[in-house]
């Protein structure tokens, strides 16, 4: 039985494709920091702290498939925001999946084997207004998707990103009702995309049926960036 690991597995889009994961038959394992409701196997890990991501793999073992998907937003135009701000988005959202790739990437090279699927954002494309420290950590994530990818191709590992969109999660349900309408405004598709959503492409990523398909970003937004 393959094992899966993802991280930010608590809820949202992360918990969608533990869940997923878990229907699809595979041993899933979920890091974050807060628990959740749900019975897949769970523990608690900083992904920011280095050592305490390294102590906690030697519990989880040898994982077969690693989703980097735990992400924050700490939205602030620049001339506003705070060196915290800038750092502690950085921190989870770019080197979390350092921190995590750097652990488990061994064990997959030793069985040659593996699939890395990291969560990137369309903001990593585009860009938005506010968001400078998401999407440069959203962008940091494809470049080390495409680099992580070049290294490991010839032991038979694979890694991709996916730049999802506007998703209906409990995050963008915060935003004022006026910013999701013109977000909805500028989809072919006239809709937000759901957590299924990319677990359905998550699971794609990850089957023999994409084991041809490495250091690509997947953008799926509806039409949105197109």
């Amino acid at each position: 039985m393959k094992v899966a690991l993802i991280t930010g597995g608590a809820k949202g889009i992360g918990k969608a494709i533990a869940e997923r994961l878990k229907i699809n038959g595979l041993k899933v394992i979920i890091w974050d920091i807060i628990e959740p409701k749900t019975d897949i196997s769970f523990m608690k890990v900083d992904i920011t702290s280095f050592s305490e991501v390294k102590e906690a793999a030697k519990a989880a073992g040898d994982i077969d498939i690693l989703i980097n998907n735990a992400g924050i937003t700490c939205d602030k135009l620049l001339l506003r925001m705070k060196e915290e701000d800038w750092d502690k988005v950085i921190s989870v959202n770019l080197k979390g999946v350092f921190n995590c790739t750097h652990t488990f990437l061994p064990g997959m090279i030793r069985k040659r084997w593996g699939r890395i699927v990291n969560i990137s954002s369309v903001i990593g494309l585009i860009g938005n207004a506010g968001q400078s420290n998401y999407a440069a950590s959203k962008a940091g994530i494809i470049g080390f998707t495409k680099s992580i990818a070049r290294e490991v191709a010839s032991r038979n590992i694979t890694c991709n990103a996916i730049a999802p969109g506007y998703i209906a999660t409990e995050m963008t349900e915060k935003l004022p009702q006026e910013v999701k309408e013109v977000y909805l405004k500028s989809i072919p598709l006239k809709r937000a995309g759901t957590s299924g959503d990319v677990a359905s492409l998550v699971s794609f990523l990850i089957s023999d049926g994409a084991s041809y398909i490495t250091g690509q970003t997947i953008n799926l937004d509806g039409g949105m960036v197109m």
